[in-house]
């Protein structure tokens, strides 16, 4: 029974201390407020919205655009084998510098030796044929011309011992023949030369040297191409020939890479275009190095890109360093003025309504008026109003929904500077 009457008295306690302390809760949260709600009224009791406020003035309307890309090198060349072959010799290695015309690689050039031996002696043979020719024609036509000089002679005086009795007339047709057959072959070998004199025989032997002449530089240029030269001055940046192996005609052996020049290709969209000139300076984050580089844009695509209608863009990177390599990510940031010294407000200033465009001016009374306004070009953050403002004029940029003409406000002055400025 005292054990009943115990707890009996300990849930008492516990009930009355429990009531205690949710009172207490009740009256802190109840002071807490009230002070809430008359810090919030003004001294005749009218409770009060506090808004930031700008002052409308004159500046420069921006629009920040972000340009990314990758790094691009002067010059990056794969070299390949023409021909299948075996490699004798391999004088390259990753990382190693080169000369524009260096041997780097070396083909098996056995078998091109002997074609070009071959195509030589061939060569040769034809210009002694052509010298042949022109000679066995000059006697040709020397021996023709000699027989119908003399033949012509012999039948004007057997004409003139004819006209005077001394001979019968089958001897001077006789002789008349002759002179005829030796015209005959005279004028055969005449008609054999082209416009520039020369024998259709002697230039059938010439042509014929200057295709095996053809036929030798062919075998020269064939030979030569089994010697990988650099193209131009760079590094080795890709190698996979060794020594004996066998390579097919088109197969990757090396890449040299031209670092003295970086460039950064990027894409630019039609609207973003006339922020950009040929010459103008930027600067350029290379994100890898952590790193800001100066450079200017040298060069615009005359047309866009028919597949997703951009502009591509180069920009070369004033003397890099050999840190910079390509394929690294840069962005470029510029801030573009779109408007010079205009009158702007942030977006958040703006009410559209029913297709139109409306602000709260501030009074001089910290009252609210809605007013009609006319906006023009927009940037990043702020716009361009055009008509229904006037320069000095206090606009209300936060707490818009609870705004209403006549409301009497409390003022927190702001700047666009402090809003994110100008982006």
């Amino acid at each position: 029974m005292r054990q009943f009457i115990k707890g009996d008295k300990r849930g008492r306690f516990l009930l009355t201390t429990g009531a205690v302390i949710i009172l207490c809760l009740g009256l802190v949260l109840y002071f807490r407020v009230m002070h809430s709600s008359s810090a919030g009224r003004t001294g005749n009791g009218v409770a009060q919205t506090t808004v930031d406020v700008v002052t409308v003035g004159k500046t420069d309307l921006i629009k920040r655009i972000v340009l990314t890309g990758q790094t691009v090198p002067k010059a990056q060349v794969d070299i390949a084998a023409k021909y299948q072959g075996k490699l004798v010799a391999v004088n390259a290695e990753l990382g190693q510098s080169v000369a524009p015309g260096q041997v780097l690689i070396e083909q098996d050039t056995g078998d091109a030796e002997l074609a070009v031996a071959q195509n030589r002696a061939a060569y040769q043979q034809a210009l002694a044929d052509a010298v042949n020719s022109g000679v066995a024609y000059q006697a040709n036509y020397n021996k023709a011309k000699a027989d119908y000089d003399r033949t012509l002679a012999s039948y004007q005086r057997y004409k003139t011992l004819y006209e005077a009795g001394g001979i019968a007339k089958d001897t001077l047709e006789s002789a008349e023949q002759q002179m005829l057959d030796a015209k005959a072959s005279l004028d055969a070998l005449v008609n054999q030369m082209n416009a520039n004199s020369v024998p259709a025989t002697v230039e059938s032997a010439q042509a014929a040297a200057s295709k095996a002449k053809s036929s030798v530089s062919a075998a020269e240029k064939q030979r030569n191409d089994l010697l990988l030269r650099a193209p131009f001055s760079g590094i080795v940046g890709y190698r996979q020939a060794e020594v004996g192996a066998i390579v097919s005609a088109g197969q990757k052996l090396l890449t040299i890479v031209d670092n003295s020049k970086i460039y950064v290709d990027c894409q630019v969209s039609e609207r973003d275009l006339p922020a950009f000139t040929l010459g103008m300076p930027v600067n350029v984050s290379l994100e890898a190095l952590s790193k800001e580089v100066p450079g200017t844009i040298i060069y615009i695509s005359p047309a866009s890109d028919s597949t997703n209608l951009v502009f591509s863009l180069r920009i070369e990177l004033n003397n890099p360093t050999t840190d910079i390599r390509g394929g690294m990510f840069a962005r470029t940031v510029v801030n573009s003025i779109l408007r010079p010294q205009a009158l702007v407000l942030p977006k958040d200033a703006i009410i559209e309504k029913n297709g139109k465009s409306h602000v709260f001016i501030i009074d001089a009374q910290n009252k609210a008026e809605e007013r009609e306004v006319t906006v023009g070009a927009s940037g990043d953050e702020n716009v361009e109003i055009i008509a229904g403002l006037n320069e000095g004029e206090r606009v209300a940029v936060s707490n818009l929904s609870r705004l209403r003409s006549g409301l009497q406000i409390e003022v927190n002055p702001v700047t666009l500077a402090n809003r994110g400025g100008q982006s």
